[in-house]
């Protein structure tokens, strides 16, 4: 009668080889996130605001919050 014996499970060392492995994962999926939140939301963000202050004239965007009566202190033109 022949029968296999069962290998003994490895428990030395088991929860550093686990950690090892799981850190190295957490790592990489924390990169790849990191990654695909510059280019998906920071770069179009910076370049939207670029394009924005490009052509931005705030004496121009006073002026008119001042005549729409937005300010308190501030009288509109004519009156």
């Amino acid at each position: 009668m022949s029968t296999s014996l069962l290998t003994k499970p490895q428990m030395r060392g088991l929860l550093a080889k686990r950690l090892r492995f799981h850190m190295i994962g957490a790592f990489l999926v924390s990169i790849g996130v990191a990654t695909a939140y510059k280019f998906a939301v920071a770069e179009p963000r910076k370049k939207a605001y670029a394009d924005f202050y490009k052509n931005y004239n705030a004496a121009k965007e006073f002026e008119a919050m001042r005549e729409a009566g937005i300010f308190q202190s501030v009288q509109p033109k004519g009156k």
